[in-house]
């Protein structure tokens, strides 16, 4: 898919960083916006629909985490890759930005080159990887058949428990997408009082022990993601 189809757009109060990523994006192909704080991100994200955000934390007026979590409740950010950049290496600001619903968390200083490859792969998570063709997920060396509730990677047959496969079709339906375990828990189990977040680790690893253990990767303190080989 053409990058120019792409909009992208950086949240950033330093400007001389808003200018460095956004040359290197628009050099790339991308049609990018700017930003320079939560408040500006919200209003330039409701009137240009970017496909990508990628946001700073701390900045004036309404920080990186308070603009992602207000942008998730918006249906029209349903699909919106959302990326932090930013300085704070600290493990709960990351565990911060993935529970908005982050879609990744990358920590300053990085080259733009380097900025520049995980956006183009970020985007080609849903586009280069997998296909859907009448309930069935096609990605990497697996087929996972919806409707017959029926996984195989090359070619032989998976068994997995309705749970199991619940989980993994959720996971394996955005590659790279890091899933918190309230969300895993509101999607599979829904509103069952009995669930713990033990039932859902008790799941991915009898996931692990019949597909292998590098198709589903854990985000400490967060929760899950799917691998793409």
């Amino acid at each position: 898919m053409s990058t120019a189809k792409h909009k992208i757009l950086i949240v950033d109060d330093e400007p001389d960083i808003l200018e460095l990523i956004e040359y290197n994006l628009k050099k790339e192909g991308y049609h990018v916006f700017t930003a320079s704080n939560g408040q500006e991100a919200v209003t330039s994200a409701k009137k240009n629909l970017p496909d990508l955000i990628i946001l700073d934390i701390m900045m004036p007026k309404m920080d990186g985490i308070e603009a992602c979590r207000i942008m998730r409740t918006m249906p029209e950010f349903k699909n919106t890759f959302m990326v932090f950049l930013t300085a704070r290496s600290e493990e709960y600001s990351e565990i911060a930005g993935f529970n908005v619903g982050a879609d990744d968390y990358i920590a300053k200083p990085i080259k733009p080159r380097a900025l520049v490859s995980r956006i183009n792969a970020i985007l080609r998570r849903n586009v280069q990887s997998e296909e859907v063709i009448d309930n069935k997920l096609e990605i990497s060396d697996l087929t996972i058949d919806r409707e017959a509730f029926l996984v195989y990677r090359d070619g032989e047959r998976i068994v997995l428990a309705k749970k199991e496969f619940e989980l993994l079709y959720l996971l394996a339906s955005k590659p790279g997408k890091v899933y918190t375990r309230d969300v895993i828990l509101r999607s599979i189990w829904e509103d069952s009082v009995v669930v713990t977040n033990r039932t859902i680790d008790v799941h991915i690893r009898k996931i692990r022990e019949k597909l292998g253990e590098t198709y589903i990767s854990t985000v400490k303190g967060v929760g899950y993601k799917f691998e793409i080989h």
